[in-house]
Formats: C-alpha cells, structure tokens, sequence
C-alpha cells in the first residue's frame, strides 16, 4: 500500500477509534446548530484527520519500522487512555500524567477491570495488528515534499481561518487537548518532564528557626486521602459518618479547600509555607533541621523528598505488626504512642499520611466490620454501581477515618507530660458520579467543588491551653504556620495570619 493512502487510514481509524468524549465536549460546551458551531465542528474535525496524517506520513516516510513500532504503541496507549477517560470521565493533561507516573503498583493494580483488557484488545492489538501486517511503498521524494508541503500549507489555512474561534478554543484548550490521541499523553509527559527538570534540583531551604519554649508540645499531622467535607456528618452530612469524633471534646472543624485535586500536589501544598511552583523546604525537613524530632509514618505515596531519619512506609510498619488490622491505615497507629514516649525531645512532630478514601476499591480500603452502609460497591468501574452503592462504600471509608482519629485522640491523651494536637487536612477532595464524573484529578480550574472542598477537623489536649480563631475558612497552607505556632517555633517565614490558634 502507499504510504499516503496508509496515512490517511490510520489517521481516520484513530480519529473515529479514540475521539468521541473529544467530540462529546464539544457538542456540549458549543451552540452547534449555529453557523459559527458548525465551523467549529467541521473544523477541529478536519484539523484532526489531517494533522494525524501529517505526523503520521512523515513518520512512515523516514522509516517503515519506527513508524509501525510508535503507531502500535500508540495505539494501546489510545485504547488505555479512552477505557479510563469513558469510565472515570477522566481528562489527560500534565498533572493526570504526573498522578500516573507517581502511581505505586498497589494503587495501579487496583484499577485492573475485564473491561480495560478488552478496551485494549478492540482498541490497541486488532488496529495493531493492522499496522503491523500492512506492507507499504514510498512515494518519490518529489511527491512527499509535495505533500507535506501542500499538508502543512492547508493546515496553516485552516488555523488562521478560525481566527474568529481562537477564544473558545483557548478557553476550552485543556480539555480538547486532554482528549485528543495520542498528543494527550505524549505532549503532556513532555511537559511533565520539562517542567519538573526545571523545578529545584534541590529544595529552596527556609531561614533558620528558633524554638522559643520549653514546653512538651505534640502535633500528629494526618493527611487525608481522597475526603472531602461534604461526607463529613460534622460539616452537616444526613448520614452518621463520624459517630465518635462528633462525641469527641475539643475537636474543631472548619471550611477549607485544596490547591489541587491529585495527591502530590495536594500533600506538597499542605507541607509548605506558601503556595507556590518552586520546591521550598517543607515542614517536616524544616522542623528536623531546626531541632524537632520528626516522624513520618505513611501507606500512601506522592509526598515531596522527606529527609528525615524516622521515616516509615507501609513495609517497614507491617514487619512488627499481627493480625488483620495491618493490611489497613490502622497500622499507621502501631507502636506510635511508645515511640512517642521513647522520645527524649520536648518537640515532636508526626506525620500520618493515610490512603483510606482513595478509589476506584472503596470497598476493600476499610476492614469489613466498618461496612455500616449497605449494600456497596465492589467494582472498580464505578459506573456500573449505583449511586447509592458507590457513595455507601466511600461513606465507609469516612466512617473507617473517623475511627482512626478517635483512637488517636485517645492514645494522645494517655501522654498527658505533652501538650497535643491533632490535624486533619486532606490532599483533595473526591467525585462520586455526580455530573458523571468519578474520583479525582480534573484540572482545578474545572473541577467540580466536590474535588477541592476538603475537612479541616483540629483537636486540642485539655492542658495545651490553646484557643481556636473564629476563622471563616482555611486553605492547606495554614497548617504550616499553625504547626509553628503551636510547638512553640519562631521563624521570620511565620504568618500570623496563616495560623488558627489565638
């Protein structure tokens, strides 16, 4: 076959394979019975056809193999790529990228579907096999100039006579090309890596601090996973999902919001002082650096680089632990009170760092005795529950974390030498169907405030003496400050403003 013929097939097999939630957007966010709509739609379709089949006969024209190995490649990614954006309403953009390339083994498999097995079958082998078995013929270099330079002219054209259309699709750029194969993720892992190769190579280190007090002092930070307020019964929730914390004395809550919707920017802007792009020295190497004894116990992922002796991961907890309870964030409490005791600091900071929300397996992240909401979900396509199974199964994992906290706060309590905190703050909040969209990760600027509207819950010792702000609502970055305040750190980086103690 021709190469130019070839092109042009593949080109519209991965146009009418892989871009009908591309098309969905559009028909959905245009007027497109209007004779502008109708330009729109004819023209991103066209651009679409013709600026695959530009990159593709370019590739098959320099080298039959390379151009056969990329285009199977791309295929499979295509099919994997649409299984997760037509079951998750997921987009493809630079920070989903950087959720997948920071995504551990355990997280990942837990996605494993029949159903994405046969995404990739119909959608990446067979058009594969396709490819592979085809055997193609060049043109002369005359007509593939020809060509390409007739392609690249029309192109041109077609983008400058749209210029009328330039704002909407600047406005609606993200998305489109988040849904657009394959240059959803291959234009944005470049992107990723550029932009993390020009991030620090090492963290922008804080002015030195100066421990202004004696006084025992605790904070056990716990950052939540996948939670968002709006399952908290102590924001308002019908449902009791917080049977023991809502009985719990000198327990606060307040109104806050994430900075992201996906976990490491999410953990990174509860750790540092500011929110910004730069990699500035996160609390807990602050707090280490400046005397305070640091603990960091985690079954999650995601955090900037911790450089702290007492670092603990989900391995390293289960090897002194028994029982059922291990295979679950429970074990983040094991053993910390006596490490705690053991302690020789009047300082100490902890870190929890749970998973207990995250989906898609919100079934298998509580132990089953915390099922109080029946009948659940127990599939990884979310779609295929129903909505009262799927927010069943989530409301256990709030009910599993409200559980968690409580023995905490009880275990702090039997420290009465220290004075104690306890926050909770998640990474982000959570999609559960609403407006069809599932768990997480949409660009903030278009998120929906179910994946950005997170708890914020506060609890004091009775000796601690400290009094709460009457504050209207937080942001992660007030953890930072509040942490300095309450152990007693003066800083020339501290916020008054930022902290929620009187």
């Amino acid at each position: 076959m021709q190469t130019v013929w070839f092109a042009w097939g593949v080109s519209l097999l991965n146009l009418l394979l892989f871009h009908l939630p591309f098309f969905r957007f559009v028909f959905r966010n245009l007027d497109y019975v209007s004779f502008n709509g109708m330009v729109i739609v004819s023209s991103l379709l066209i651009l679409m056809l013709v600026v695959n089949f530009f990159v593709f006969y370019l590739l098959f024209s320099l080298s039959h193999t390379l151009g056969k190995i990329l285009l199977t490649f791309f295929f499979v990614l295509n099919a994997v790529s649409i299984y997760f954006i037509n079951t998750y309403s997921v987009i493809i953009d630079e920070s989903m990228i950087g959720n997948v390339i920071n995504t551990n083994y355990e997280e990942s498999s837990s996605f494993f579907s029949i159903k994405l097995i046969l995404y990739i079958l119909f959608f990446g082998v067979l058009p594969s096999v396709f490819v592979i078995r085809t055997k193609l013929v060049n043109a002369s270099r005359k007509s593939f100039f020809v060509t390409i330079s007739f392609t690249l002219l029309f192109i041109v054209v077609m983008v400058f006579a749209n210029a009328s259309n330039w704002l909407w699709i600047d406005k609606n750029s993200k998305t489109l090309g988040g849904l657009a194969m394959p240059w959803s993720y291959s234009v944005n892992t470049t992107l990723h890596y550029v932009h993390e190769h020009q991030k620090n190579e090492k963290e922008i280190l804080l002015p030195n601090a100066t421990i202004k007090d004696s006084t025992k002092s605790i904070v056990v930070l716990v950052i939540g996973e996948s939670a968002r307020s709006k399952n908290f019964s102590l924001y308002g929730y019908e449902k009791n999902t917080n049977p023991l914390l809502s009985q719990t004395k000198n327990l606060y809550h307040f109104k806050a919001t994430s900075f992201a919707t996906y976990t490491t920017a999410g953990v990174k802007s509860i750790l540092e002082h500011i929110h910004t792009d730069d990699l500035n020295e996160i609390l807990p190497n602050y707090l280490n650096r400046n005397h305070v004894e640091v603990i960091w116990r985690t079954t999650n992922w995601g955090e900037p680089p911790v450089h702290i002796k007492n670092y603990f991961d989900k391995t390293a907890l289960q090897k002194n632990c028994s029982g059922d309870s291990c295979d679950y964030d429970e074990i983040l409490l094991k053993g910390l009170k006596e490490q705690i005791a053991a302690s020789k600091n009047n300082k100490i900071f902890v870190v929890l760092h749970t998973s207990t929300s995250h989906g898609p397996s919100y079934s298998k992240k509580y132990p089953s005795r915390f099922e109080k909401f029946q009948p659940v979900c127990n599939s990884v396509e979310l779609g295929n529950c129903s909505q009262t199974e799927l927010i069943n199964a989530y409301d256990n994992t709030i009910v599993y974390t409200d559980y968690i906290l409580h023995e905490l706060i009880e275990e702090l309590k039997q420290i009465p030498e220290y004075n104690s905190c306890m926050m909770f703050v998640s990474d982000h909040g959570e999609s559960l169907g609403e407006k069809n969209l599932y768990m997480h990760g949409m660009p903030k600027s278009i998120a929906p405030k179910e994946q950005y509207e997170i708890p914020f819950l506060v609890w004091l010792s009775d000796n601690s003496n400290k009094q709460i702000k009457p504050l209207p609502e937080l942001n992660q970055n007030h953890v930072f400050h509040s942490v300095l305040n309450f152990l007693g750190l003066q800083s020339s980086v501290y916020d008054e403003n930022m902290n929620i103690f009187k």
